[in-house]
């Protein structure tokens, strides 16, 4: 591809105004225009530089690629419209709001031969990268994602809202079917589910326990890795983690084994900034996207099991009717729906 690669954001909220930024630091990118059928949005892209568009009808003949940000029950269409014009998509997680429509969007990104990349960005997270290259056959996850409450995303649970981005980072790390889910979920401060805890049962016997939460007093980015021969710890919002395996002691034959302590050294960097240029130079064809439709899918399927074990769960407590959010959660869960986190 010759000449600036022309980009569109559809969806100017939090994520897509972050995310148009990131596009206008790399040089081989043109941001063409901001999508939104808020006109606020006309003052975001005027602190650009840029044109304001009400629909994507109005910039899908101008680009070569866009990043959506609009709400989950969007994601479909307005992906599909894109794709069909042969036009590269990066569309923020979840994919979409269920599997099959999924499936569609990755036959359409194959057959138009264009990139389809989901935002899942903790993939981009440096102490993230540095943990996956020393994590060998792991055999137990403990991982927490802890937020302060805000009104920001609670179209959805927090599955779908923040839990999203482990499970993708577990399902890329443990190469085995899934054997069993057990999950439960509570609404606190929004009519769906806020804090839930999953745990995932694999096949080769790895289990990842999962707790998420967004009306937590303070925020926590935490995984932790155990397998045969060590440990690792990571702080994804520090950016800092440490690695503690078995090593043989080093006194003449002994079996003994004492533990060393790594520091994992990474370069910090903004993980929202190096997700914008994989996606470009997948685009490029420099290489495949790190996170593609397939992958996205897989994180969704997961979600959809983990939400389904909420209703069987919640049923079971006394009293259900009885309490204002859990009912109205119950009658909403059918199909997970929501806005960007």
């Amino acid at each position: 591809m010759d000449g600036k690669l022309k980009v569109g954001v559809v969806g100017v909220g939090y994520i897509g105004f972050h995310r148009a930024q990131k596009y206008q630091d790399i040089p081989e990118v043109e941001l063409v225009g901001l999508v939104d059928p808020d006109p606020e949005v006309k003052e975001k892209a005027q602190t650009l530089e840029v044109p304001y568009f009400p629909s994507p009808a109005e910039i899908i003949s101008r680009v070569d690629a866009v990043s959506i940000a609009v709400p989950t029950p969007q994601h479909f269409e307005i992906a599909r419209d894109f794709l069909r014009r042969g036009k590269h998509v990066l569309l923020e997680k979840p994919i979409t709001g269920m599997v099959s429509e999924a499936d569609d969007l990755i036959r359409l990104a194959r057959s138009e031969k264009v990139v389809l990349q989901v935002g899942h960005t903790e993939r981009f997270n440096p102490i993230v990268e540095a943990m996956s290259g020393r994590v060998k056959d792991p055999r137990f996850f403990e991982i927490h994602r802890l937020s302060l409450f805000h009104d920001r995303g609670t179209e959805v649970d927090v599955v779908m809202d923040i839990m999203i981005h482990d499970l993708d980072i577990v399902l890329e790390l443990v190469p085995s079917p899934i054997k069993q889910v057990v999950s439960i979920g509570v609404p606190v401060l929004s009519p769906l589910v806020d804090i839930a805890n999953a745990r995932i049962e694999f096949e080769n016997g790895a289990v990842a326990n999962l707790t998420a939460s967004r009306v937590s007093l303070k925020r926590m980015r935490k995984i932790r890795v155990f397998q045969i021969d060590g440990y690792l710890s990571v702080d994804c919002e520090r950016q800092e983690g440490v690695y503690c395996r078995r090593v043989n002691a080093d006194d003449g034959g002994s079996s003994e084994h004492k533990i060393e302590v790594e520091t994992l050294e990474v370069k910090k960097r903004d993980a929202l900034a190096a997700e914008t240029q994989g996606f470009v130079d997948a685009v490029r064809g420099k290489r495949p996207p790190r996170v593609g439709g397939e992958e996205g899918k897989r994180a969704l399927a997961l979600a959809e099991r983990i939400i389904e074990g909420f209703k069987q769960s919640i049923s079971a407590l006394e009293g259900l009717n009885n309490h204002p959010y859990l009912f109205t959660w119950m009658n909403r869960a059918a199909g997970p729906n929501g806005s960007k986190s």
